[in-house]
């Protein structure tokens, strides 16, 4: 039997969210008898963070990228992935990120490949005149796009002249159980950043009646935006410094998620929140804002939880009190959040990569 070729195209395999996602489904698709799995790597970066199977092909440039020559360097890697994916003889080709995606539509322009894009950003998000111009111009030329969520799609299928989309979330990992004991805890995972709001649930958490209650923030700095000092301040100004808890980075966050009684969510702009399917995962209620995109996507509204319009602080706080009083209420939407969130297991993620990729279903 004839093995279909499946070339996966990427920046890098560095450690994030998205590498994550493509390392995942090279690994599901190597373990296929009837593939030959190609990963073409192509970024600045061109080593690989996560394991992958031994089984798989690895394209490289020959080069290295020279930032002080920017502009010869991405053509050179144009031609390279021009070079590399026209002679592969790819049943198909799958690119992930929305700026990448742009590179490799235009290294192939006129040569009628079956590339199939995979678009991870918040979708309402502009990206920049030149970014968002080519998109608009390349995005209808590829074979079909992935999208993560439906306010994604409503969006996306607007701004491009394309008929082909497909909505596939991201594969959220299993958080076995450890039989340890639930503490009064509202839990948030989320890096230190303004769009995800922590001071905003910071106040809302100062004026709960739940005074043996912590919050706890697992997160750090980003961006070069320097939070973690300015909102301990306002803890403290808030009266609450001794119940809002600065974890940090961690490198076992599952613990938290075992060990908390409700998680909240007050980002304001998602690609697709992982943590709340992680959260859901581990058997918590969530309460969320209403953002674009994803948070829709997961949480059903007063079964797993509550979404919340964005920046109604009032109803955000009246649904975290009515968790804190009510211990069933969040132990039987932390059963429903469990039953939720298998839809979005790995196998169940990878199997409809699968058919859109082979099938086009």
């Amino acid at each position: 039997m004839t093995k279909k070729q499946l070339y996966f195209v990427i920046h890098s395999l560095q450690a994030g969210g998205m590498e994550r996602v493509m390392s995942e489904l090279i690994c599901y698709f190597a373990a296929q008898t009837n593939y030959e799995v190609h990963l073409v790597l192509y970024g600045i970066k061109r080593d690989v963070f996560y394991q992958i199977p031994s089984n798989i092909t690895i394209h490289r440039p020959s080069f290295a990228f020279n930032n002080k020559a920017r502009l010869w360097s991405t053509i050179k890697t144009l031609f390279f992935l021009r070079k590399t994916l026209k002679k592969s003889g790819a049943h198909s080709i799958l690119s992930f990120g929305e700026r990448w995606n742009n590179l490799v539509l235009l290294s192939t322009l006129g040569l009628s490949l079956p590339i199939y894009v995979s678009d991870r950003a918040q979708p309402n998000k502009p990206l920049g005149t030149k970014d968002d111009t080519l998109r608009k111009w390349l995005y209808p030329k590829a074979k079909g796009i992935i999208v993560q969520t439906e306010k994604a799609l409503a969006i996306f299928s607007k701004m491009y002249g394309h008929s082909n989309f497909k909505i596939i979330g991201n594969p959220i990992r299993k958080i076995a159980d450890r039989g340890l004991p639930r503490e009064k805890v509202i839990l948030m995972v989320g890096r230190l950043i303004q769009s995800k709001n922590q001071n905003r649930l910071i106040d809302i958490f100062s004026k709960l009646d739940a005074p043996d209650w912590k919050l706890v923030l697992v997160g750090y700095d980003h961006l070069q935006q320097e939070n973690q000092k300015n909102w301990e301040q306002l803890a403290k100004k808030l009266g609450v410094a001794d119940r809002v808890i600065f974890a940090g980075k961690q490198s076992d966050v599952e613990q938290f998620y075992l060990t908390a009684s409700i998680f909240a969510y007050t980002s304001i702009s998602e690609g697709f929140p992982n943590v709340v399917g992680e959260a859901m995962s581990a058997g918590l209620p969530i309460v969320a804002y209403d953002c674009i995109a994803g948070p829709s996507d997961l949480v059903t509204n007063e079964q797993n939880g509550y979404l919340i319009p964005l920046q109604d602080e009032s109803l955000f706080l009246e649904k975290l009190q009515l968790l804190v009083n009510q211990t069933e209420l969040r132990e039987q939407q932390g059963i429903q959040s469990k039953e939720l969130i298998k839809a979005f297991e790995l196998e169940m993620i990878c199997q409809q990569y699968d058919r859109f990729l082979i099938d086009n279903k």
